[in-house]
């Protein structure tokens, strides 16, 4: 098999006026067997046309908030800030690859810029908004377990990872409150959130909220869905 060239959306710290990558993502890519690139900060459509020609697939990393206004709302207190031109160029990014069929693998923000550009809302606070026992805003290490989610079947996800509870790490505060147009829920947590999503129709969209980049040295699970995601992009 011919490596795939799997684009990576940089992390974009704004104080500092730059880009940056941590290194699970690149790493768990090439793991999986494919070629990392963190992609430019851009919406030019031009450069996304390129990219989209180049890259077999694209990873939507963590990061900022998601703007409140892509969904309606006006942001609350406890809402993060965001970062215009990351949500401008993952929904652009995100349209070409639909389109194109090409693979997405999204993690954390990644689930829920997904679920926004297919029409859902997110809560923009899970303590104010969705209390619950659950830690999903845990501590180092990252590389553990702190809750547990249910697999569901008959979807990309439970093809990969056979039905049943998982047990994940967990590193936000944001997440799915309205569903997205097309998309199906892949796994659930133990407080009913939506913890992973896929879109049918395509060979592979797929997003989890955990971080699986932390785990995949030493958890087989994590590995294997880098491992269907860049077998997807070849």
């Amino acid at each position: 098999m011919n490596k795939p060239y799997i684009g990576v959306v940089p992390l974009v710290d704004e104080d500092r006026d730059s880009l940056w990558m941590l290194p699970g993502y690149m790493d768990a890519v090439t793991h999986a067997g494919g070629i990392p690139l963190m992609l430019p900060l851009t919406d030019d459509p031009n450069t996304l046309d390129r990219l989209a020609g180049l890259c077999g697939g694209f990873l939507l990393t963590g990061g900022q908030d998601v703007d409140p206004a892509l969904y309606g709302e006006t942001p609350l207190p406890a809402c993060g800030p965001a970062c215009a031109a990351l949500d401008r160029m993952e929904l652009a990014l995100l349209d070409r690859a639909i389109a194109s069929d090409k693979a997405v693998f999204g993690i954390c923000r990644g689930i829920q810029i997904l679920n926004v550009a297919q029409g859902g809302t997110l809560y923009q606070d899970l303590p104010t908004q969705h209390p619950s026992g659950v830690d999903h805003h845990m501590t180092p290490p990252y590389d553990r377990v702190v809750h547990r989610v249910d697999i569901s079947s008959d979807t990309l996800l439970g093809g990969i990872l056979p039905p049943r509870t998982l047990g994940v790490n967990s590193y936000h505060h944001q997440a799915i409150r309205t569903l997205g147009h097309r998309l199906l829920p892949a796994a659930y947590s133990e407080d009913g959130l939506v913890e992973a999503v896929v879109l049918p129709g395509r060979k592979f969209i797929l997003a989890v909220q955990w971080h699986p980049e932390h785990t995949f040295r030493t958890d087989p699970d994590a590995a294997a869905l880098f491992t269907a995601f860049v077998d997807a992009s070849a």
